[in-house]
């Protein structure tokens, strides 16, 4: 009862009804006639344009995928199948089940190959005057009815639906990287995107298992709007001495899945980039210039192996690789309220026990606690605190709590209540914390 009313489960509620009502916009009727999708046209074969094309394999439907040249359409699909075979290797695929969805993607250096398609989503460089050029193209040769969707991340839908004579067919189709995993689409609507475009695009993002959110025109949209205060603090702290892996490592260790230079690295540092190495306007600038583009060239703000991992682990004071994990053990974590791992600092990590000689490592002993628990990493819920034992660390006195005054709580040793139950009922209202 008590998990039920918490803030945690509020908040699942809150997500939960959130993204259904995403879904739904206001001013589209719902009975809005959809438009047939037969066949998706992907303009580019880089890391976005393969990962939006693995999107629509996975959910059934053929695609175009159309690129300048020929080492790069090879390049493009080649990571394509090397991503299902990975998922295959994992048993999440069968491997006739690769072979067809390969078999649906049709690479083409042919522009006009893209007539058969009925969406086409460009997916190029993030240049205003690039992506003109292939809306005008694309306007003289897409079949009538035909969506026009561009892949922008910061760019003006508006003008870029000025350059063709069907504005009411152009609509953004934002997919954050890596493409074929993220499941957020920001769905852009212009001045003059038609009702029944909103609504199939809308359709057919939960088709390929994506939680569409409608944006407005506007600059970096909705996620990209949230993570710029953030990247740009984060960028005065490098230029003021701290380094990619500090920052990123505050950033883990609060909470968040990955730092924003670890995600810059994900993403492309390239993205947004002018592609003029005589022009230099910031760090990022300056990394692509010199072609650190992140992972897909194993050179960003960190350098990478084979592998995609950091050849250098970013290390934090205390020499521990980085991000740091700590040991996940989800039922028991989440039994304490919180499934992600806390690291404890140099006062609370176990340590081998001075008094024994060297082949006694694994004798373990608290350094530094007025609390002698047993925990594999403190939780961030301070009304829950439990004790976390191993082999030999069922004994009583192990995992007791001592309450202010020297009481001591019973039952924390496996043979009484929970420690869950013990450090609500006993260490909260004794204000042990």
């Amino acid at each position: 009862m008590a998990l039920m009313m918490g803030v945690q489960s509020a908040a699942q509620r809150h997500i939960f009804f959130a993204e259904r009502q995403a879904a739904k916009i206001d001013d589209v009727p719902a009975d809005t006639k959809l438009r047939e999708i037969k066949r998706v046209g992907v303009i580019g074969a880089g890391t976005m344009g393969g990962g939006i094309s693995m999107n629509f394999l996975s959910a059934g439907i053929p695609v175009t995928i159309v690129e300048m040249q020929q080492d790069a359409l090879d390049r493009g699909t080649g990571v394509v199948r090397k991503n299902y075979e990975a998922t295959a290797a994992k048993g999440r695929m069968k491997p006739e089940q690769v072979e067809q969805a390969m078999g649906a993607l049709k690479p083409t250096l042919d522009f006009a190959d893209l007539a058969e398609c009925d969406l086409i989503i460009e997916a190029v460089y993030e240049t205003m005057e690039v992506k003109k050029d292939i809306f005008t193209r694309l306007d003289a040769i897409a079949k009538p009815g035909a969506i026009l969707a561009s892949n922008t991340s910061y760019l003006n839908i508006d003008e870029i639906a000025a350059c063709t004579k069907r504005p009411e067919d152009v609509v953004g189709m934002h997919f954050f990287s890596p493409a074929n995993v993220m499941k957020l689409l920001e769905v852009v609507r212009g001045d003059k995107t038609a009702d029944d475009v909103l609504a199939t695009v809308m359709a057919l993002a939960k088709k390929i298992k994506k939680v569409a959110v409608v944006a407005g025109v506007t600059y970096g949209f909705i996620g990209n709007r949230m993570l710029m205060p953030r990247q740009v603090e984060a960028t005065k702290l490098l230029l003021e001495g701290a380094s990619p892996e500090q920052i990123d490592k505050v950033h883990v260790a609060f909470g968040m899945p990955m730092g924003p230079f670890q995600m810059s690295d994900l993403a492309g540092v390239d993205i947004g980039w002018h592609r003029d190495p005589s022009r230099i306007e910031n760090i990022r600038d300056a990394l692509a210039a010199e072609n650190r583009w992140g992972q897909k060239t194993k050179a960003g703000f960190y350098d990478y192996d084979e592998k995609r991992t950091p050849r250098t682990p970013p290390r934090d004071g205390n020499h521990r690789r980085f991000p740091r994990q700590v040991g996940r053990h989800p039922a028991r974590d989440q039994r304490r309220g919180d499934c992600r791992p806390h690291a404890l600092h140099d006062g609370q990590r176990r340590r081998a026990d001075p008094r024994r000689g060297q082949g006694a490592a694994r004798v373990r002993r608290r350094c530094g606690l007025d609390l002698r628990l047993w925990l594999a990493r403190l939780s961030r819920r301070p009304d829950v605190l439990g004790a976390v034992r191993g082999p030999g660390e069922g004994r009583r006195g192990a995992g007791e709590i001592r309450l202010p005054g020297g009481e001591v709580a019973e039952g924390c040793c496996g043979i009484g209540r929970s420690p869950e139950v013990i450090a609500h009922d006993r260490l909260v209202r004794a204000n042990a914390f």
